[in-house]
């Protein structure tokens, strides 16, 4: 569940919408944005360039999708957004979020392998750099990860093994390509978001660039916390690139602080995680993709 990266623009600009690419060339498309609002202590800032002012608690997009009431205690930088949120009681997001320009089913759309990069390469660099200041040290004994929504590559430190690393994708021929792999599924969790691996397996769950593609995240975050072990950690990166006719509504129509909230909304829904946090990794902003990362670990009584 991953794109090509080929065009290339400012980051205030890109910050707003969602670059879509096939195999051969890229073109830009603007789904309308939904405008939101949400207020912050302190100074009215700017984040991210996008124009967005964070200055009222509530988010309201539109008459028919939802209206998500999270007061944001912290700061207005990325890294803040997710501490001391008050999140709705109810999880704010109704049916129509999740659904996508193109609703042919996703197996069609995956078939042919795309033996592509998902991000530029200096997002690789800063996500891989994340990657080797928290994973467990290479061949520790008794470490098993999944890297879900899987493909050809991970994106692990260079030379990075363990005892068991699972992929879980779509494509088959590209995930024999992988090479940290030591072994792997092919699942769409569009389909079946239950997860084939025993409770408490693995120690580090990985999602690269494709957490916007799932349509029923609730239900795999739940199956991420059963199979993590207590105290394992879910890591969740995105940029601001994706297929935009296979991203969700909610993802294509609000910008990359929103996608923040979003993916932290998903930890605090499906229960058993830690307070969600996040971290922006963006290597060089306005100058090449953005990145983000949103991680929590699963409780120890969970």
């Amino acid at each position: 569940m991953a794109n090509v990266v080929g065009l290339r623009l400012p980051l205030p600009l890109l910050g707003s919408v969602c670059v879509s690419h096939s195999s051969t060339f890229a073109t830009l498309s603007r789904p309308p944005l939904k405008k939101l609002n949400w207020k912050v202590k302190g100074p009215r800032r700017m984040v991210l360039g996008l124009g967005v002012s964070f200055f009222s608690y509530f988010l309201t997009m539109g008459t028919n999708s939802f209206i998500a009431s999270a007061r944001i205690k912290g700061g207005s930088s990325v890294d803040e957004l997710l501490k001391d949120v008050d999140w709705p009681d109810q999880f704010p997001f109704k049916e129509e979020d999740f659904q996508r320009f193109d609703e042919t089913p996703d197996s069609l759309f995956y078939e042919a392998p795309r033996f592509v990069t998902h991000i530029d390469d200096p997002a690789i660099a800063a996500l891989t750099k994340y990657y080797s200041k928290v994973f467990p040290p290479s061949k520790t004994p008794g470490v098993s990860i999944l890297d879900t929504c899987s493909s050809w590559v991970s994106h692990f430190p260079p030379g990075y093994k363990q005892e068991r690393v699972v992929g879980l994708g779509m494509n088959e021929e590209e995930l024999k390509r992988n090479p940290v792999l030591t072994e792997y599924a092919v699942q769409d969790l569009n389909v079946n978001p239950k997860l084939p691996f025993e409770d408490n397996s693995f120690d580090i769950i990985t999602n690269v660039v494709s957490v916007d593609y799932l349509t029923k995240p609730l239900d795999v975050f739940k199956e991420m916390c059963r199979v993590l072990k207590p105290g394992g950690q879910a890591i969740m990166s995105f940029s601001n690139r994706c297929f935009w006719t296979k991203a969700i509504s909610i993802w294509t129509s609000t910008g990359d602080a929103d996608h923040v909230m979003i993916v932290g909304s998903y930890f605090h829904y499906a229960g058993g995680f830690e307070p969600p946090q996040a971290v922006d990794i963006s290597p060089n902003p306005g100058r090449s993709d953005p990145m983000y990362i949103v991680y929590s670990r699963k409780l120890s009584t969970a």
